[in-house]
């Protein structure tokens, strides 16, 4: 059975969401703070030529710290960083040129950096809307909550590990002719939302930066919402929501675990990873059947299951054992889903350190 291309790139783009945020002072263990990780340049003209950038990293620990190498994803992007090792309570550089000759498009660039003392290189992000012509703000910020105009109602935070922060930001737009205040109310536990600057210039931008901290009540992807304030006033977007939603996958943290430790965790083995129903009738509901072995050494749990439909369930799923199997089942109610080809997925989130995120499949034809 042929699966739905464009579902599977969805699928592609949630997997490869990468746990790389924009919180200010991002902290590592060798005594490098990074001042942010994601630098957004909103919304540049194609024709302005090239547009640059600079991270400061701060050393607050007490033995240097050395910038081994900083590698690009592209030709596109040109980046220098101090070369010499940075001594407690000194600062040191990476500077980075967009060259903005690709075309009238959003880009996404990243940054590896690979530091002393740390384990996993350091993700850095360039963002921005590249634009052959000026489009009004009303046209590139098409949500609004009064005169402040942002470009979704919904906005990904991505991944967050247990005991860390999160942070991301997205460029927000004031439409009125006279400086737009904003602040927020409402407000998710742990959740933080900020403006700058703050008020924004009439007919002028700002960056909104949103924090996630985890929680270990709460794993897989979850929702936080805030109501913006402008100029003392709630207002309701074109679809009645007086909110902006934000999200974030939170998952285990491994990092402390010894090699040692992370071979002697669970290892779950899925007997298939995708349930096919064939063909059914629209309204039908999906019975989907999995069966797991921890072939590990300790016993294995799921945190959380998520799916991406919209009427589901799932049995429970017990702790198995080292050397247990374990069935459970999905429910999927496809009232609401259209008809064709289907696929849904359903995302585990474990306690396994090879295995952290499992992703199983339901797939068939609704007519």
């Amino acid at each position: 059975m042929a699966i739905d291309m464009k579902r599977i790139y969805i699928l592609i783009a949630f997997l490869l969401l990468a746990a790389t945020g924009a919180a200010a002072q991002e902290k590592y263990s060798n005594g490098l703070e990074i001042d942010r990780t994601v630098h957004n340049f909103g919304d540049i003209m194609l024709g302005s030529g090239p547009v640059s950038c600079t991270f400061t990293l701060k050393n607050t620990g007490d033995k240097p710290a050395v910038i081994y190498n900083v590698t690009t994803t592209c030709g596109c992007t040109d980046v220098d960083w101090t070369k010499e090792p940075i001594r407690p309570g000194k600062e040191g550089k990476i500077s980075v040129t967009y060259s903005n000759d690709e075309g009238p498009y959003p880009f996404d660039k990243s940054l590896t950096v690979y530091m002393s003392d740390v384990k996993k290189p350091v993700i850095l992000k360039l963002r921005g809307v590249s634009m052959e012509k000026k489009k009004p703000l009303e046209e590139l910020y098409p949500v609004h909550y009064g005169s402040l105009a942002v470009r979704e109602e919904i906005n990904k935070c991505g991944n967050l590990e247990q005991g860390g922060r999160k942070s991301e930001s997205v460029m927000v737009a004031n439409l009125s002719s006279s400086p737009l205040s904003v602040s927020f109310t409402d407000i998710s536990e742990n959740l933080e939302v900020a403006v700058t600057p703050n008020p924004i210039p009439a007919k002028g931008t700002a960056e909104m930066t949103f924090t996630v901290s985890a929680d270990r009540e709460l794993w897989g992807k979850n929702m936080y919402w805030a109501t913006p304030v402008v100029n003392g006033k709630t207002y309701k977007n074109g679809e009645g929501e007086s909110r902006l939603g934000f999200w974030a996958f939170t998952k285990e943290n491994f990092n402390s675990m010894t090699e040692d430790e992370r071979a002697k965790g669970p290892r779950p083995m899925f007997k298939e990873s995708t349930y096919s129903f064939g063909k059914i009738k629209k309204g039908e509901t999906v019975h989907a059947s999995y069966t797991f072995r921890n072939e590990g050494r300790s016993p294995f749990r799921v945190y959380r299951v998520n799916a991406d439909a919209c009427c589901w369930s799932h049995s429970d799923i017990p702790v198995a054992a080292p050397g247990e199997s374990v069935t459970f089942r999905v429910h999927v109610d496809t009232k609401d889903m259209p008809v064709g080809e289907a696929l849904v997925i359903v995302t585990l989130t474990t306690n396994s350190p090879l295995r952290p995120i499992v992703n199983l499949f339901v797939a068939g034809y609704i007519e």
